[in-house]
């Protein structure tokens, strides 16, 4: 009998770009001491999960913060690890780098909103939002909103779908915040934009017969959880 699919879905740990305020998308920057400092507690948190496979995006944030947390865990060594460019971060374009200020400046006032609080107030699309930082784009570099949804979704649904043909399990996946968020909103169109999610945190996701349930967001008990057990060593 098949074990449930269980999707442990991982922001990367913090960034040198996430510590200064800097948009960084398919751009890239190394996590920080502190940001190394939360996925070894992460990693120790989740180290007596089970894993049947890992995967990260391409970005050395994300490849980085798998394997510190595959280097944590119990059965690490021997946990199959891959990486897939369709679960990376959006395309940010030419504000790709650039201070959040200016990414958050513009694209709401393209929008005809006010500030970036007056835009999430009134609950925007990410369609919208793909549109805008198209519209902002001076490079024409960044990714129309049928692309994204398609690279996305295939991404991880292709990771569930291999993994319940082969006989379920629990797989951990790092991934990036706008990714994930915008993978949430796939599942559920009801739910708001989740473009807060910290840094390390789990978003679990189960998979059956070809549909996501969400199961927890932004969870950071097993970083707490790491934190303690380094602690009383």
């Amino acid at each position: 009998m098949n074990k449930p699919t269980v999707l442990y879905i991982i922001r990367h740990g913090k960034t040198m770009f996430n510590t200064i305020g800097r948009t960084q998308g398919w751009s890239d920057t190394p996590l920080t001491k502190e940001g190394e400092k939360v996925i070894h507690a992460l990693g120790i948190g989740l180290k007596d999960i089970p894993f049947k496979e890992a995967y990260s995006s391409d970005s050395g944030r994300a490849m980085q913060t798998a394997r510190i947390i595959l280097q944590e865990h119990s059965k690490g060594a021997a946990i199959p690890y891959a990486t897939d460019s369709r679960i990376r971060e959006w395309c940010f374009g030419s504000l790709d780098g650039g201070y959040d200020g200016e990414l958050w400046g513009v694209v709401p006032r393209i929008l005809a909103f006010k500030n970036y609080e007056d835009m999430m107030t009134n609950r925007i699309s990410y369609k919208d939002l793909a549109e805008a930082i198209i519209a902002a784009d001076t490079a024409d570099w960044a990714e129309p909103y049928d692309k994204i949804k398609e690279r996305v979704w295939s991404g991880f649904e292709d990771i569930a779908h291999r993994r319940e043909k082969d006989g379920g399990g629990n797989v951990m996946i790092v991934s990036h915040g706008l990714t994930i968020s915008f993978l949430l909103s796939l599942i559920d169109s009801s739910l708001p934009m989740q473009i807060g999610l910290e840094n390390g945190s789990v978003t679990k996701l189960i998979y059956e017969n070809g549909r996501f349930t969400i199961d927890t967001v932004n969870d950071i008990h097993y970083i707490e959880d790491g934190q303690k057990q380094s602690s009383n060593n």
